[in-house]
């Protein structure tokens, strides 16, 4: 499914690409419900996850489930949630968890196949662009100055 990438500058890993849309007042209950199945580590750290910027969500409710039929389009802000799942995380607690979080009947939940890249620890920590070898930016950590 994927290719054989031959480097001596990374290393690969297969597992999934895990995204959700949720409005943005839950995305730290749907963040605090995956880290409690998995620590979604990532090489020396952990916790490792995207959030977008606030967008809209669209949809139109068929009346067909919990909720009544809606006439035309609504649309709510959401934040779209995503994260490296790897291949022996227990996929299904932690989609079961994202359920228990998110406040829709019908969440959209995203999972797809993914290949990630691993550094190779010690490679090329002189590299000019790496943060510590140059002034610090702003979105560094003050324990990382």
């Amino acid at each position: 499914m994927f290719p054989q990438l031959e480097t001596n500058r990374f290393t690969t890993e297969t597992g999934y690409t895990l995204t959700v849309e949720v409005p943005q007042e839950r995305a730290d209950a749907v963040m605090e419900a995956v880290l409690a199945v998995v620590p979604l580590t990532w090489g020396d750290y952990d916790r490792v996850a995207f959030r977008s910027a606030a967008g809209e969500q669209q949809f139109r409710s068929l009346g067909t489930g919990r909720n009544a039929a809606t006439a035309d389009t609504v649309t709510v802000p959401c934040l779209r949630v995503t994260c490296f799942l790897p291949g022996t995380a227990d996929v299904v607690a932690v989609m079961e968890a994202v359920y228990g979080a998110h406040p829709y009947e019908e969440p959209v939940i995203l999972l797809a196949p993914a290949l990630r890249s691993r550094h190779v620890r010690g490679l090329d920590e002189d590299n000019p662009n790496r943060f510590w070898n140059r002034q610090a930016a702003d979105w560094v950590p003050a324990a990382h100055r």
